[in-house]
């Protein structure tokens, strides 16, 4: 086990992440990186140069965290887009001419309640994730890499239900084109299991902390997803569709 570097999600801030931060260092004894990327400049993420942005951003966390263990690889945990951009880190590919070296520094890539799988727009992170989906698919940089996907099932979108069911399924009807369907809030579960990864359900477990409910960033969660990413076992649930099964991502 090496140094674990932390991508928050769209228009999230460093801060956001900090309690997570302490958390994993706490449970695993190793140093914990944030990547230190201004919320704002998500909001360039409309281009490929808004994504080498974000992408030189989270290479100076990895850099970062590369130096305090010379020589071991690192865990990567992407959150919401932040897993997505994670992917194409890992490409040995030049991009706008840069090349970066993450398929040589990561040896884990753990995403969070990521939109792979996306026919949302930009804010949406559906732009990237078609991006990535045509050019390194799946999970694209296996054996190398390790890849785990968790999508968390807190709230099924209802367009008759609730305010918080109705504003689900209007958000995950924009992703996967269905709003009928279980994720995390924000995220449905078939967008955010990545095919040919190590696939998790999280039961009740939301995108962000919102009035205290349990998030990818709780304290009592974090050994939850953390445990089941180290033993490399998928979630067995019954109920877990088969990424593109109810989505369609054109």
């Amino acid at each position: 086990m090496g140094p674990i570097v932390i991508i928050g999600g769209f228009l999230s801030y460093a801060r956001a992440y900090r309690g997570m931060q302490q958390e994993l260092s706490a449970h695993t004894g190793q140093s914990v990186t944030i990547a230190d990327i201004p919320g704002h400049e998500w909001l360039l993420a409309v281009s490929s140069l808004g994504w080498a942005r974000l992408l030189a951003g989270l290479d100076r966390a990895v850099q970062q965290a590369a130096q305090s263990a010379p020589g071991v690889k690192i865990t990567l945990v992407g959150h919401s887009a932040g897993g997505v951009l994670a992917r194409l880190y890992l490409s040995p590919d030049p991009f706008l001419g840069r090349a970066y070296q993450g398929l040589e520094r990561i040896n884990h890539l753990i995403t969070l309640g990521s939109p792979h799988h996306s026919q949302g727009s930009w804010r949406r992170g559906g732009r990237l994730s078609r991006y990535i989906e045509k050019h390194y698919p799946g999970a694209y940089f296996q054996p190398e890499v390790r890849y785990t996907s968790f999508a968390g099932k807190f709230l099924r979108g209802d367009r008759a239900g609730s305010s918080s069911q109705r504003w689900a399924y209007d958000r995950y009807r924009e992703i996967c084109g269905q709003g009928n369907t279980w994720g995390d809030g924000l995220i449905p579960i078939q967008a955010a299991l990545l095919k040919d990864s190590d696939q998790v359900i999280l039961e009740g477990i939301s995108h962000y902390s919102v009035f205290g409910n349990p998030w990818y960033g709780s304290s009592a969660v974090i050994p939850k997803w953390w445990g089941r990413a180290e033993d490399g076992h998928a979630s067995g649930q019954s109920e877990q569709p088969s990424v593109g099964s109810q989505c369609s991502w054109a």
